[in-house]
C-alpha cells in the first residue's frame, strides 16, 4: 500500500535557526522531535539562495543552470515536475499556499488535483500574483508597522516588529494551514483509493520580520547567538554584499536592535514550528499519521542581520543563506535511524527521494539522487553539494530592475542592476570541510568551515591552498559536465 506524503515547505528559513541545530534562542519542539523518529540534515544545502529559482530545482531536480532559472521574474512552462509525476502514479495532488514556480496566467490545476492560495475563499483558484508581497495581506495595524519600518535608518532593515494579532500580515499563512487541516479531515471522513501529497508551502519567515503574541515574546534575547561581524570590516568578500551592506545603512545599528531583529525571525520559525505542530496532530487524530511521510523544509535561508545585512542575495552562498533546514519523518515500515544526519544532501534530491517513496521511477531524467539511503542510516550520500547563481554581463533581463529607493528591495535590486562585479555568476562546491565559490568577474572564495563557521578569512586568496582550490575547479568542471543541458524525454514527429 501506498503512503501518504506531506511537504511542509517554509520561506526563506535558515538551518540554524532550530533548537536542535544548536540555536539555544530557538523554541521548535516540533521540528526538534522528529530526530526522535526521523532525520534531520545537518549539511542540507539549496541549489539558489532565492525563491523562484530555488523552487523550480526542487520541484523539478536540475540545477538552476539547466533551464536558466537565475532570476525572480521569468518561468518556464511545462517542465516536468514531481507535482505531475505524483499524479501521474495515482496520487491526489494538493497545493496550498505559494506559487513562485510557474507562469501566474497558467492554471495550477494543470498541476494538481486541487490548488489552494491562501488568500482566496475558492478551493481552486488558478490567478495567483507573482512573488511574495507581503503589502496584499495587510490589515490597517499592520499597514502602520508597515510604514514605519520605512523611515529613518530602519528603512532596509526589513524590521517591524510586534504583531498586534495574526489577522494581518501572515494571516495567509495561517490560511493555508487550516486549509491542509481541512483537507486532511476531509479525507479522513472521506476514503479514497488513492495516497495523497500535500504540498503546502508558505510565506513566514521571510522578511518583513514581525510576528504576533505568544511567539514574539517567547525569544529569550540572552540566548542569541554571537552575530557574523559587518562584511565592511572583512576583506576580501563577494562584491555583491559590500554593495547591499553599503545601501542597507545598518553599520551603526547597536546589537540590541539587531537582537530585536533576530529574536523576531526566530518568533517567526517558532510560528511556523507551532503549525507544523498542529498538522501532525491533526494526523494523529484522523489516523494518518504512521502512513504518512512529513517532509519539512525551505526554499533558501536568510542574513538575519549576519554581515550587518537583512533579506538575502542571488549569487553569495554564506551557510546563513544557502544551508537550510531539510527533516523527514517516514512512514512506518519505511527503514531510518533517527539522528541529526551529517550526510551532505540537496534540495534537488526531493524528487528522486518522493518518487522512490511513493514507489515509481521519475519519468525524466534529472540530477537528483534519493536520499533514503541516508534516512536508513548512510552518513555518505554526496560528495560534493552546489549552490548557483548570478548573471553574465549584458543580461538586462536577470537584473530584476524597477524597484526604486522607497521599496525595501533596493539595496539588494539596485546593487544587481550594477554592470560591475556585483550581480555575476559564481557557484558554490562544498565538499566536507571545504566550502570553494568559484566567480565569473571576481576573485573565487574558500572557506575551511571546521575552523572558520562564520566564512570570515577568505583563504583563496593564500597561495598555500591553491592545491585545494584545484581539486575543487575540477570538481566544478565535472558537475557542469554532468548537468549543462536536459535533454527531451520524447522525440518529435516528423
Amino acid at each position: 500500500m501506498k503512503k501518504n506524503i506531506f511537504l511542509f515547505v517554509a520561506d526563506q528559513m535558515r538551518n540554524d535557526s532550530m533548537f536542535h541545530m544548536g540555536n539555544e534562542a530557538s523554541i521548535t519542539p516540533n521540528l526538534d522531535s522528529i530526530v526522535e523518529e526521523g532525520v534531520s540534515f545537518e549539511n542540507a544545502y539549496c541549489q539558489n539562495p532565492v525563491c523562484v529559482p530555488s523552487r523550480n530545482s526542487f520541484l523539478t531536480g536540475f540545477y538552476p543552470h539547466v533551464n536558466g532559472h537565475r532570476t525572480m521574474h521569468y518561468l518556464h512552462r511545462d517542465e516536468p515536475n514531481i507535482l505531475q509525476e505524483m499524479r501521474t502514479n495515482g496520487y491526489e495532488v494538493i497545493w496550498i499556499g505559494r506559487n513562485d514556480f510557474i507562469p501566474g496566467d497558467q492554471a495550477k490545476t494543470d498541476y494538481c488535483d486541487e490548488y489552494y492560495d491562501g488568500i482566496s475563499d475558492e478551493n481552486l483558484r488558478d490567478e495567483v500574483g507573482e512573488g511574495f508581497n507581503p503589502q496584499a495581506e495587510q490589515n490597517e495595524a499592520t499597514q502602520k508597522l508597515y510604514a514605519k519600518m520605512l523611515e529613518g535608518d530602519n528603512k532596509y532593515s526589513f524590521y517591524m516588529g510586534k504583531l498586534p494579532d495574526g489577522e494581518g500580515y501572515g494571516k495567509t499563512d495561517w490560511n493555508c494551514v487550516y486549509k491542509a487541516l481541512e483537507y486532511i479531515e476531509r479525507r479522513s471522513k472521506e476514503p479514497s483509493d488513492k495516497p495523497f501529497f500535500v504540498y503546502c508551502t508558505i510565506s513566514f519567515p521571510h522578511p518583513p520580520y514581525g510576528c504576533e503574541d505568544p511567539w514574539y515574546s517567547s525569544i529569550d534575547r540572552s540566548k542569541l547567538p554571537p552575530r557574523r561581524p559587518s562584511v565592511k570590516d572583512i576583506p576580501n568578500k563577494a562584491s555583491m554584499l559590500y554593495g547591499i551592506n553599503e545601501k542597507q545603512g545598518l553599520n551603526d545599528w547597536p546589537e540590541e536592535r539587531f537582537d530585536e531583529s533576530r529574536a523576531t525571525y526566530l518568533a517567526m520559525v517558532s510560528r511556523f514550528d507551532h503549525q507544523l505542530g498542529l498538522i501532525k496532530s491533526k494526523l494523529k487524530e484522523v489516523g494518518f499519521y504512521d502512513d504518512t511521510n512529513i517532509i519539512v523544509y525551505s526554499d533558501h535561508g536568510d542574513y538575519t542581520g549576519d554581515y550587518a545585512i537583512a533579506e538575502k542575495v542571488q549569487n553569495s552562498f554564506e551557510d546563513p543563506i544557502s544551508n537550510v533546514p531539510l527533516l523527514i519523518k517516514p512512514a512506518k515500515g519505511i527503514p531510518v535511524e533517527p539522528r541529526i544526519s551529517k550526510a551532505q544532501v540537496e534540495l534537488l534530491d526531493l524528487p528522486a527521494t518522493i518518487a522512490e517513496l511513493a514507489g515509481f521511477e521519475l519519468s525524466y531524467t534529472q540530477s537528483g539522487k534519493s536520499f533514503l539511503g541516508a534516512v536508513a542510516g548512510s552518513e555518505e550520500h554526496k560528495d560534493a553539494v552546489f549552490c548557483e547563481g548570478g548573471r553574465i554581463h549584458g543580461e538586462v533581463q536577470a537584473m530584476e530592475a524597477g524597484h526604486g529607493p522607497e521599496s525595501p528591495y533596493w539595496p539588494r535590486l539596485s546593487t544587481q542592476c550594477s554592470e560591475g562585479p556585483e550581480h555575476t555568476k559564481a557557484v558554490m562546491c562544498k565538499m566536507g570541510k571545504y566550502k570553494y565559490i568559484m566567480r565569473l568577474y571576481e576573485y573565487d572564495e574558500l572557506y575551511n568551515l571546521d575552523e572558520d563557521p562564520m566564512e570570515l578569512d577568505n583563504l583563496a586568496v593564500k597561495d598555500e591552498y591553491s592545491q585545494i582550490i584545484q581539486e575543487m575547479k575540477n570538481r566544478v568542471t565535472r558537475f557542469y559536465m554532468e548537468t549543462t543541458d536536459f535533454v527531451p524525454m520524447g522525440r518529435d514527429k516528423r
